[in-house]
């Protein structure tokens, strides 16, 4: 499937670090609005934006220079025209704040002298539909105001009526509430105009080197000749060994931004990952105690001769810090080298690393920022703003921009069908 030659425009709702929109921009669509309350992620969009913009004016260098500290961040974004970077709107999505949200984004319509929108894409926060979320809360999460995020997207439908969206989240949202939300979720849809969708994708199946299963809803317009893209599985041998192998051996707690070879695998390169001009940044990994390293041990040990996951009531007990001993057993995690795809990237890894062991025993650590990234199939020039925890929370909470570019290959397809 081509890149689109047509520029079709959309809006991000709940953008986050920018997964979803990398993806589309990428295919060729062009972001008319991108709408986060997070201000950290924000500035990772309008960071991304820059890239963008001075790798289409062909002066990327300016954007390197950041990278490694030549210029500051104002610098940088005094490069980049202002209504560019005012695509980004920080904004907390509410009945009550809807309105001036509209007017931010027909200011930016007109602007760019835009007169339609042909997508809306995004998802809202996806823990109150989340499996584990359900499992943690006495509630089951039932009372959460999250779950009601979606009637804002479906305003945002009414408001610009888009040829097509696309709805992201956790397969969860198909049985949070006996089922109730998502059929709820598809009644208003249908209410607003649109036939609607839904399939449960992996990210693998679009070259992410990761199992990370997602509810993709799709909808377009009733009376159009449109229908839910077919998406063509891209299959290949790689393995997780092949996402690290260039990233130099680190300690828990180094930072090193230094590639340890300057040569590009055949992994890193078909995926995008890593290109010739990239600068290496945020290859930092958390400090681990003493304990927690020789769990980490363990737990590479067991899988490197076993080829079985350490379970939590299998440590000894002085190195049990957790009196539940009979549920969420697989605590400890490696991201075992010699598979084809990682277990799911969450944002959990923002508060600790256990559940996302690096492979190599020698270095007895948590995996670290970039590699996270790596799993998530984010470019290495993909910088991202904030504090470390911030970062992570980014990235786990990220659509795996390869897998968004495959869906927006497909959304083309549509797209043209009655264009």
């Amino acid at each position: 499937m081509p890149v689109s030659k047509t520029q079709y425009n959309f809006i991000d709702l709940f953008a986050g670090a920018g997964g979803m929109s990398e993806g589309f921009i990428s295919a060729g669509f062009n972001p008319v609005a991108h709408v986060e309350m997070n201000t950290d992620a924000c500035l990772t969009l309008k960071t991304r934006l820059s890239y963008h913009y001075l790798l289409k004016k062909k002066k990327a260098g300016f954007y390197y220079k950041y990278l490694t500290g030549e210029i500051d961040r104002d610098m940088l974004y005094s490069m980049i025209p202002q209504e560019k970077l005012n695509t980004v709107i920080e904004h907390v999505m509410s009945k009550e704040t809807m309105s001036s949200l509209f007017n931010k984004i027909d200011t930016l319509m007109k602007l760019q002298k835009i007169d339609n929108i042909n997508l809306v894409t995004g998802g809202p926060p996806c823990q109150a539909y989340s499996l584990v979320g359900r499992a943690v809360k006495s509630d089951k999460m039932i009372n959460d105001s999250r779950n009601y995020l979606y009637l804002l997207y479906c305003s945002v439908l009414r408001k610009y009526q888009p040829d097509m969206f696309v709805f992201e989240n956790v397969p969860g949202l198909l049985t949070a509430n006996s089922g109730k939300y998502y059929i709820n979720m598809i009644k208003a849809f249908k209410r607003f105009g649109y036939e609607v969708q839904s399939k449960v994708l992996n990210a693998h199946d679009f070259n992410v080197l990761q199992k990370r299963c997602r509810v993709i809803l799709i909808g377009w317009k009733k009376g159009t000749e449109r229908k839910y893209p077919e998406f063509n599985k891209v299959s290949n041998k790689f393995l997780i060994n092949d996402l690290f192998e260039d990233l130099p051996a680190l300690q828990a707690g180094e930072t090193c931004n230094t590639y340890k070879s300057d040569k590009i695998n055949e992994c890193l390169r078909k995926t995008g990952i890593r290109k010739e001009d990239d600068v290496l940044t945020w290859h930092t990994a958390r400090p681990n105690i003493e304990r927690d390293k020789d769990i980490y041990r363990r737990v590479i040990e067991t899988w490197n001769t076993t080829k079985k996951r350490l379970r939590y009531s299998e440590l000894p007990e002085e190195l049990r810090t957790h009196k539940n001993a009979t549920s969420f057993l697989d605590r400890f995690k490696v991201v075992a080298s010699d598979l084809p795809a990682s277990h799911t990237m969450m944002a959990h890894i923002s508060k600790d690393g256990h559940y996302f062991i690096h492979p190599d025993i020698s270095q007895s650590r948590s995996i670290t920022v970039r590699e996270a990234a790596r799993i998530q199939a984010f470019p290495d020039n993909y910088y991202f703003e904030g504090s470390r925890t911030a970062v992570l929370t980014q990235i786990g909470n990220a659509v795996p921009p390869l897998m968004a570019k495959g869906i927006a290959k497909g959304i083309i397809v549509e797209l043209e069908r009655n264009g």
